[in-house]
């Protein structure tokens, strides 16, 4: 049994607008599976879920972001300098703005999108050369390494680095996005505004998946969900996530 991140779930007050921002931001296209939920998946035929793709769902809600940085935010890939200028500004010009989470004098650019979430524009890496435009899905946490174990065996991504301030994580086929998790002081306070989706692969049990999760260090989680087909939990250090049920 294995899980596989599928979707970036970004919560807004208004997911017409944020979901065609990122659209726009990742060159992808927009699309809606009813009211309150904006779908952003690249073109060209792509058909969900994708063995390796991490696409972005926008789901509204009644709150605003509260005035803290989001523990999850996306990495956006550039291929060069001029790239990375040219898409910062494009960023802008779109209602991105500069955003100062303590990064200091760094090659990458912090942006918040158009309701306040955090996001960075990199400098050119080759590490990134082949993941898409979402270099990587950063989340912020104490012990990365616990993160590296339970998340190592909680989805079928395969462990890349562990150290004492990163670990990192990416699709056993070597494409796609990175998952990283960063060392950072302070603690999680508030439910986070961005977190990942898992989905079982076809034939597998949610409800096993689940309780393999628990076993894992997973918590149940109440959002005031209700009665709903995804079941949320929550990692050893409190990062929410859901783990969605397999399409027929």
């Amino acid at each position: 049994m294995a899980l596989r991140p599928v979707q970036v779930n970004i919560k807004a007050l208004d997911d017409s607008a944020v979901g065609r921002f990122w659209a726009e931001a990742l060159d992808w296209g927009v699309s809606s599976e009813g009211p309150g939920v904006t779908n952003v998946e690249p073109g060209g035929g792509f058909v969900r879920p994708d063995p390796v793709a991490v696409c972005v769902d926008v789901v509204v809600v009644p709150e605003p972001k509260p005035p803290v940085k989001n523990r999850v935010h996306l990495d956006l890939a550039t291929t060069s300098a001029a790239h990375q200028a040219e898409l910062v500004a494009r960023l802008r010009a779109l209602g991105a703005t500069p955003a100062d989470v303590g990064q200091g004098d760094v090659p990458w650019t912090v942006l918040a999108d158009p309701e306040g979430n955090e996001f960075c524009v990199l400098e050119p890496r080759e590490v990134y050369r082949d993941t898409g435009p979402i270099a990587a899905v950063v989340v912020d946490c104490a012990d990365p390494r616990a993160m590296a174990r339970f998340w190592g065996e909680a989805v079928d991504w395969r462990v890349h680095e562990v150290a004492d301030d990163h670990a990192v994580l990416r699709s056993a086929e070597g494409v796609g996005p990175y998952l990283e998790f960063l060392r950072v002081p302070g603690v999680k306070t508030v439910p986070d505004r961005v977190h990942l989706d898992l989905l079982p692969y076809p034939g597998d049990d949610q409800g096993a998946e689940v309780a393999r999760l628990r076993a894992l260090g997973a918590t149940d989680l109440d959002l005031g969900q209700g009665d709903v087909p995804w079941r949320c939990l929550a990692d050893p250090e409190g990062h929410e996530f859901c783990v969605l049920a397999t399409r027929s």
